[in-house]
């Protein structure tokens, strides 16, 4: 590919997390001849694997924490930076696992050593952000119906602006609270639109929708489509959270090798007149509750009993999907993969993997 600024080596960030390594994965699959090199912290559980299948894949991972500064130093210059490091969890700083500190050193003060690693480069940065900016309060009380075995916006009611039965859009309030992931996230989002203007280097940010697909950690806080497909196979307690206890919460899916189409266009397109905050999606057609996740999971391998806790939790909220249309419409970005296709490869990886939740979840 031909490149505005002659982008060809690109460094990724988190890169043997679920993301980052899918999206590395994906251009090399694809014959791209992009330089890619990656750093990670290696941290988190099951990480080590990712670095084992990239480096096989001729992609150089470097252990580096985004949190030290210290660790740019000696990175070699690129032409782009793709940002996926971050602590993921919606209950982070919360749940008992990270402080309040941690994810702030994280999520913000990463941002900040990685923009200052693109101001001295001039390269440019394309963040991997999340819905979990879009305001809490607005979406907990939103009105909803059950449709399907799942929620579903109330059209006879009024809804809050900027969401509409095509999902939340770019316009949908990001008032506080938003939780401290989110909080961190739409600060480094700020932070990183000011320092592409001070510094003139692109700046684009994808406001990605859940993540999902073979290899994804198993967290039910984080990776929850790969996470019940695995335990539902390995035969472990699964229960409906929080709303009526009966499993119709709604989220959208993503695999996250679908962003590597756009990922090319932005990083070739700097200086184009196009909006520099999206959202990134499967949208309403991949949006599936979790008694729909288990419905498909039951045809493919046999029933199960499901518990039921209707006590809320923290954040939850009862229906979530991106309105992806300023992608399609600026970029001509549309996902490949449909739900169907994502559970499916997160079924053959667990029938593969049975350890995978031990490994990957830390126990």
């Amino acid at each position: 590919m031909a490149y505005a600024r002659g982008l060809v080596k690109i460094l990724i960030t988190g890169i043997c997390g679920f993301a980052g390594s899918a999206i590395a994965k994906a251009w090399r699959e694809a014959g791209s001849q992009h330089e890619i090199i990656g750093v990670d912290s290696l941290v988190r559980a099951g990480s080590e694997t990712n670095r084992v299948a990239l480096r096989r894949l001729g992609v150089e991972v470097i252990h580096a924490d985004v949190r030290m500064a210290s660790d740019f130093e000696g990175l070699p210059r690129v032409d782009a930076v793709i940002d996926a490091a971050a602590l993921p969890s919606i209950l982070a700083g919360i749940d008992g696992r990270t402080s309040s500190r941690q994810i702030v050193e994280h999520n913000l003060l990463g941002t900040l050593n990685i923009l200052e690693y693109c101001r001295r480069t001039s390269a440019a940065f394309v963040m991997l952000s999340t819905s979990r900016v879009y305001s809490i309060p607005p979406l907990a009380a939103l009105p909803v119906r059950i449709a399907g075995d799942a929620f579903e916006p109330d059209q006879g009611a009024p809804l809050p602006p900027g969401l509409s039965s095509d999902g939340i859009s770019e316009t949908f309030s990001t008032s506080a609270p938003v939780s401290l992931y989110g909080a961190t996230k739409l600060a480094s989002e700020a932070l990183a639109l000011e320092y592409g203007s001070a510094f003139d280097f692109p700046v684009w940010i994808n406001r990605c929708g859940v993540m999902a697909g073979a290899g994804q950690f198993g967290r039910a806080d984080q990776g929850i489509f790969s996470y019940w497909i695995h335990s539902w196979l390995r035969g472990r307690p699964l229960r409906y959270i929080g709303f009526d206890g009966q499993g119709h919460q709604v989220r959208d899916c993503l695999h996250p090798a679908d962003l590597v189409l756009l990922l090319d266009r932005q990083l070739s397109e700097a200086g184009v007149r196009a909006p520099r905050i999206i959202n990134i999606s499967g949208g309403k057609s991949s949006a599936i509750s979790l008694r729909q996740l288990s419905a498909w999971c039951e045809a493919r391998m046999g029933p199960r009993n499901v518990g039921s806790d209707p006590r809320p939790r923290a954040f939850d909220l009862p229906w979530v999907v991106l309105d992806a249309g300023e992608a399609k419409a600026h970029w001509n970005w549309t996902p490949q993969r449909t739900a169907s296709d994502i559970l499916e490869e997160i079924l053959v990886h667990a029938q593969s993997h049975p350890d995978w939740l031990e490994l990957s979840a830390g126990g």
